[in-house]
């Protein structure tokens, strides 16, 4: 694996990671939102991961040598953006605009513990991928100070 790929799947890992912090934030916005324009509550969303191969003429031609000791690393990707199918959250509010004639409204199944969770590990996560990058950086800079001496 060469330095720039080892950038290329930390730039890809800060990516997802910054897309799933916005999916959390959007979670948490609408923790109370009990109509869509598809109609009913909000429904909680979750970003979904895989392992990205490294494609291309490059990534070919790095297997082909073996470079990569053959594992075509290259970082992750988002793969979809899914809703939670779980029930949602039934509370007691008749004077609620969007409750039914017993009084329940019917409000997204979010909850915030788990979303705070979530944002905690994307944070952590983006962070681990800044501190490969810095790593990397320094690795090369050192590479070129042995030219020097």
């Amino acid at each position: 694996m060469s330095l720039f790929s080892s950038l290329g799947a930390s730039a890809s890992g800060m990516t997802a990671e910054r897309l799933r912090m916005d999916v959390v934030a959007d979670n948490l916005a609408n923790a109370n939102t009990t109509r869509t324009p598809e109609g009913g509550p909000f429904r909680r969303r979750r970003v979904v991961f895989e392992p990205r191969a490294d494609e291309g003429f490059g990534g070919a031609l790095a297997r082909a040598r073996g470079a990569d000791g053959g594992t075509g690393l290259g970082g992750v990707q988002v793969v979809a953006i899914v809703e939670d199918h779980a029930p949602p959250r039934r509370v007691y509010d008749p004077g609620h605009p969007d409750a039914g004639r017993d009084g329940y409204v019917s409000m997204p199944n979010i909850a915030t513990v788990t979303e705070m969770v979530d944002m905690m590990s994307a944070t952590r996560a983006y962070e681990a991928n800044v501190a490969a990058v810095q790593a990397a950086k320094h690795m090369a800079m050192k590479a070129l100070e042995i030219g020097r001496g």
